[in-house]
C-alpha cells in the first residue's frame, strides 16, 4: 500500500508540476454574457448571442475575421467564374462525434435554411443570391448564383455547416428547433462541442478534440447569462466569470483603473435603431388618430425623429460610449454616404409644426417595444426617447422585457414602435439594406428582419441592383443612392452606433470584434 500512494504523489506531483510550467496547460474559462441565446439551432435566429455560439460550435466554409474580412475556413479556397463559384474543401475535418466532412454536408445545410420554420430572423438572408449548390466530389461544392453576388462570400461566413448524420431526421428541416435546443444532433467541426445547456443558468463546452485547426487555450467553456450589468460586474470583481460582455458604460473609469482586470473597446458595426409600424391599420398602443395609421406619413415619421437628440442619448445615456448614428452603418463604411454621416441636430419645434401639418396638433398615443439587457442600455435610452416625442405631444408607452419575449412580440407586431440593433456582417451597407429596409419577401430570403412594414419598390430595384454588382464603384454608388433615399424617407430612424466593450481578469486577453460577438476560442492566456 505504500508504494501505492508513493506512486500516486509522484504521479500527482509530476501533473502538477508540468501544469504549473505550462508543459500541460488546463484551464476552464467561465464568460458572462448580457444576453441568453434563444435557441442552439445554428438556423433558427440570426441574432449575436446565437451567432456566436453556432461560430464556437460549428464552421462555415468562409469565415470572417475581426475586421469582416472573409478568410478560409472549411473551405481552403474557392474561384469565381462569373455567377459560378467552386470551394475546394478542406480534407481529413472531422465532426465532434468523430464522423468525417464532406461535400454532403454543405448540401444539407444549405437545403436546411429555408425549412427552418418560425424563424424570427431568417438564415435565408444569406443565400438569398444562391441558386444551385452542387457536390463535385466529397471535396469540391460548386454553388451557382442567381446573378453576380459580391457578397457571397461574407454571406456564407453567416451559415454554419452541419452534420447531415447527425442532423438529418423525419422533419422537412432534419432536426428540429426543439431537437436541437436539447443538444441533440447539435454535432459541428469548431474548437468546441456541446455539453449541456440549463436555460436561465448556463451553457457548457467542451473543447473539441477533433478540432481540425489550433487548439484553444481552454478545455472548457462556461457561459452564463447575467441580464444586469451591474451583477455581471459583481461577478468578475468576486472572481466567479473570468470574462463580461457589456460593462456598465458608467462604471469603465473605475474598472480601467482596477490593476486586476483588462478593458476591451472596439468599435462595432452595429447601429441602435427605431423602427416603425407602418401598416395600413393603426398598431397596438396606437391612440388618438382617427382610426389612421400617422406612421404611414413621411411628416409624422421625420417629426419624431428630429424629437430626438442623439448627441445627448451618445453623451448621458452612453457615458460617450458610443457615436451618434445617422445613417444604418458609419461613414466612410462601403456604400455608406457622407451625406448622412452626421446627425441632424433636434428641433422640437420643427417637429411640431410637422405634426400639425400632417394633422395632428395635439399629438396622440403610440407604444415602444424595447428589449432589457439585449443591448447597451437599451432600456434607458427607449425610455430617454419617449421622454423626447413626449416634448412634441407624442405620448409612449415603453414596454421592456426580456429579450427572448422582445422578440417574439416584435414579430407578432405588438407594438407601435420598436427599438432594436442590427450588425453589419458583411461591414457594407448592402447587409442591413438587404435586412431592414427591403420589402419583406421571405419566399426570396430578403427582408428578413423588416419588421416595420416598410416598404419602396424603387429602394428594393437600387438594393437589389447592388446585390448583383460586381463592380464595386458602381456597387458602392447603388447602394449610397439607395441608403439616402431611405435616410430621407425616414423608412427607420437610427440612433447610435455601438462601441464593444469586454471587461476580464487580468490574465485573460481578447482582442474583440467588429461584429460584437464574443468567441471564446480567439481568448489566450496572457502572456
Amino acid at each position: 500500500m505504500k508504494l501505492i500512494r508513493k506512486t500516486v504523489l509522484l504521479s500527482a506531483l509530476a501533473v502538477s508540476f508540468l501544469t504549473v510550467s505550462g508543459l500541460v496547460q488546463a484551464r476552464d474559462l467561465t464568460i458572462a454574457l448580457r444576453s441568453e441565446p434563444s435557441s442552439m439551432d445554428p438556423q433558427f435566429h440570426s441574432l449575436t448571442p446565437n451567432t456566436q455560439l453556432s461560430e464556437t460550435i460549428f464552421d462555415p466554409l468562409v469565415r470572417t475575421d475581426g475586421n469582416a474580412n472573409p478568410v478560409p475556413s472549411l473551405a481552403e479556397s474557392w474561384t469565381a467564374d462569373g455567377n459560378v463559384w467552386t470551394f475546394k474543401l478542406r480534407q481529413n475535418v472531422k465532426f465532434s462525434d468523430g464522423s468525417p466532412f464532406t461535400a454532403d454536408d454543405v448540401l444539407f445545410t444549405y437545403d436546411r435554411v429555408p425549412k427552418v420554420p418560425n424563424s424570427p430572423s431568417s438564415y435565408a438572408l444569406y443565400l438569398s443570391t444562391v441558386d444551385k449548390v452542387e457536390a463535385l466530389d466529397p471535396h469540391t461544392v460548386k454553388i451557382t448564383t442567381k446573378g453576380p453576388s459580391p457578397v457571397l462570400l461574407a454571406n456564407l461566413s453567416m451559415v454554419p455547416i452541419m452534420s447531415k448524420k447527425a442532423a438529418s431526421g423525419p422533419a422537412p428541416e432534419g432536426k428540429t428547433t426543439v431537437e436541437l435546443n436539447r443538444g441533440d444532433g447539435l454535432v459541428g467541426t469548431g474548437p468546441y462541442k456541446f455539453v449541456s445547456w440549463k436555460r436561465g443558468a448556463e451553457i457548457v463546452l467542451d473543447r473539441n478534440e477533433h478540432y481540425w485547426g489550433d487548439k484553444p487555450d481552454w478545455n472548457k467553456v462556461t457561459y452564463r447569462p447575467i441580464t444586469n450589468s451591474a451583477a455581471r460586474v459583481a461577478a468578475l470583481l468576486a472572481g466567479d466569470v473570468d470574462v463580461i460582455e457589456d460593462p456598465p458604460t458608467d462604471d469603465l473609469p473605475k474598472l480601467k483603473k482596477d490593476k486586476n482586470l483588462y478593458i476591451q473597446e472596439t468599435p462595432s458595426v452595429r447601429v441602435i435603431y427605431l423602427a416603425l409600424n407602418q401598416g395600413k391599420e393603426p398598431p397596438p398602443g396606437m391612440e388618438g388618430t382617427d382610426g389612421k395609421n400617422p406612421l404611414t406619413d413621411r411628416r409624422v415619421r421625420e417629426a419624431l425623429s428630429l424629437a430626438i437628440d442623439r448627441k445627448a442619448i451618445v453623451e448621458r445615456v452612453m457615458d460617450g460610449v458610443g457615436l451618434p448614428a445617422a445613417n444604418l452603418l458609419a461613414y466612410p463604411a462601403f456604400g455608406t454616404s457622407e451625406k448622412h454621416s452626421k446627425v441632424a441636430a433636434a428641433d422640437a419645434e420643427k417637429a411640431k409644426k410637422l405634426l400639425a401639418e400632417a394633422g395632428y396638433p395635439n399629438g396622440f398615443t403610440l407604444s415602444l417595444g424595447s428589449p432589457d439587457g439585449r443591448y447597451t442600455n437599451d432600456k434607458r435610452i427607449a425610455q430617454v426617447v419617449a421622454s423626447m416625442w413626449a416634448r412634441i405631444g407624442v405620448k409612449t408607452t415603453v414596454d421592456t422585457m426580456a429579450p427572448s419575449v422582445f422578440f417574439k412580440q416584435r414579430n407578432a407586431f405588438a407594438f407601435s414602435t420598436y427599438l432594436a440593433g442590427w450588425a453589419a456582417s458583411s461591414g457594407e451597407m448592402l447587409n442591413p439594406m438587404t435586412s431592414l429596409v427591403v420589402t419583406k419577401d421571405p419566399a426570396r430570403g430578403i427582408g428578413t428582419t423588416n419588421w416595420s412594414k416598410y416598404t419602396n419598390p424603387e429602394v428594393d430595384n437600387l438594393v437589389l441592383e447592388a446585390s448583383k454588382t460586381l463592380d464595386d464603384a458602381k456597387r458602392a454608388e447603388l447602394l449610397k443612392k439607395a441608403g439616402d433615399m431611405a435616410m430621407e424617407d425616414y423608412a427607420l430612424l437610427p440612433l447610435q452606433f455601438e462601441l464593444s466593450v469586454w471587461a476580464m481578469k487580468k490574465d485573460v486577453r481578447y482582442g474583440g470584434r467588429a461584429d460584437q460577438m464574443t468567441l471564446a476560442q480567439y481568448m489566450t492566456v496572457a502572456k
